[in-house]
């Protein structure tokens, strides 16, 4: 325990620093050019070394639970034993009719406990056909996973990433790396990694997936087939000239309806596209997972990795293994990934959009502690942490029945 206690003054400060709005953004359009620090993962949220490690084994683990017909009594005895060891808890059921409490807001980000979240989510983002539902255990179970359980309980199936959309600068990358040096003590791969960090601009990467979503929905009504639908896709793409248009008709562009469980399922789609919608959420994460190629790269990141394609924007997810950035220093432990959900919230500027994570898996009876939820403005999710180098925005596809996507969210319930 005194391990913890002596963190929790540096995780003070960089919960400061994360929440009044220090931290910068990964967006080149907010960049000052100043080089400001900023917080990893466990500073801001007063995580140990072995808290990380648990967090990361379960982040693996998660997928699991998301098969069809699984359920928190099909998971392996292994995952089960895990589970047990690092503290997860389903939370509590609540009351349907019992309303939440204001969150606590405080520097573009609003923060509640996970039981208040759930009293939310009944209220404004359960709604199937317009009639309010009570949050069932086994989404509370795929909630207390944390940052990915929003996304989870909010989209249905485990995320997957395949239509993640990101911008990189291909011009500012080139120019920076011939203008620059590398910083005293500063690695090459350090160096090269870095410029690459900052030559992704996430504000454009979050407009090319609001955009693409924006197309897909327009070519999901009165869409009654898929046949259908991919013919006005295909019209849309031709209206607005878009390089999509050319992907292979495999692509993960075109498949990704078809891959949506939910589009399959009875009491979803059923097979209609009209009666689903495109939706978005957000991955942060770590660009050197090539466990064959430079340890450099894994500890300092991969410039070369999870580039967008510079005329579509997509971004080739099938390499992402949810690996963590290695260590570079003793001691040094980072978190594998962060996921945001936005939903199809309409708000044109993007500052005002409101973006629902957490801090981690609920292990309210551990070191770990509470799983606590936040809403934060876009700003203070693009700023991401230093476990991270890329940030990519995924549009996956929900039933139009479902309101977990509401056009107009209001931050910390006020």
């Amino acid at each position: 325990m005194n391990q913890r206690q002596s963190f929790f003054t540096f995780a003070a400060l960089g919960a400061v620093l994360c929440t009044t709005g220090f931290m910068p953004s990964a967006s080149a359009a907010d960049s000052s050019g100043a080089e400001e620090w900023k917080a990893s993962y466990a500073e801001t949220h007063g995580l140990t070394a072995e808290d990380v490690k648990n967090i990361n084994a379960l982040n693996e683990r998660a997928p699991s639970l998301s098969r069809p017909g699984k359920s928190p009594a099909d998971l392996s005895p292994s995952a089960s034993a895990f589970s047990r060891a690092s503290g997860r808890e389903t939370p509590p059921a609540e009351p349907l009719d019992r309303m939440p409490d204001a969150y606590r807001a405080y520097g573009g980000r609003a923060t509640t406990v996970v039981n208040n979240y759930i009293r939310k989510w009944q209220q404004v983002y359960s709604h199937r056909d317009g009639r309010k539902q009570q949050m069932t255990e086994e989404q509370r179970e795929e909630l207390s996973y944390g940052c990915v359980g929003i996304t989870w309980v909010n989209s249905g199936p485990y995320p997957t990433n395949r239509l993640a959309f990101a911008f990189f600068d291909e011009s500012k990358y080139q120019t920076d790396l011939k203008n620059s040096r590398p910083r005293p003590n500063e690695t090459q791969a350090e160096f090269e990694g870095r410029i690459a960090k900052d030559s992704f601009d996430e504000r454009k990467g979050f407009k090319r997936a609001r955009d693409v979503a924006s197309i897909m929905n327009k070519a999901l009504n009165n869409a009654h087939d898929e046949e259908a639908y991919l013919g006005n896709l295909k019209r849309e793409l031709v209206n607005k000239n878009d390089a999509l248009l050319y992907e292979d008709s495999h692509s993960n562009f075109y498949s990704a309806l078809r891959n949506t469980p939910s589009f399959k399922a009875r009491d979803g789609g059923n097979y209609d596209p009209s009666k689903m919608k495109a939706v978005i959420y957000s991955k942060h994460f770590w660009s050197g997972q090539d466990w064959w190629g430079s340890s450099e790269k894994r500890k300092y990141g991969d410039p070369d990795a999870f580039r967008p394609d510079q005329d579509t924007g997509l971004v080739d997810m099938s390499k992402d293994r949810n690996i963590s950035r290695s260590p570079a220093k003793p001691g040094e432990r980072w978190v594998n990934f962060d996921y945001g959900w936005f939903g199809a919230q309409t708000e044109a500027d993007a500052d005002k959009t409101i973006w629902t994570h957490a801090n981690h898996y609920h292990a309210p009876n551990s070191d770990v502690g509470p799983m606590r939820v936040y809403e934060s403005k876009f700003r203070n999710w693009s700023a991401g942490y230093s476990d991270f180098d890329r940030g990519t925005y995924v549009i996956t596809f929900i039933p139009k029945s479902w309101n977990t996507a509401p056009a107009k969210v209001e931050q910390g319930w006020r």
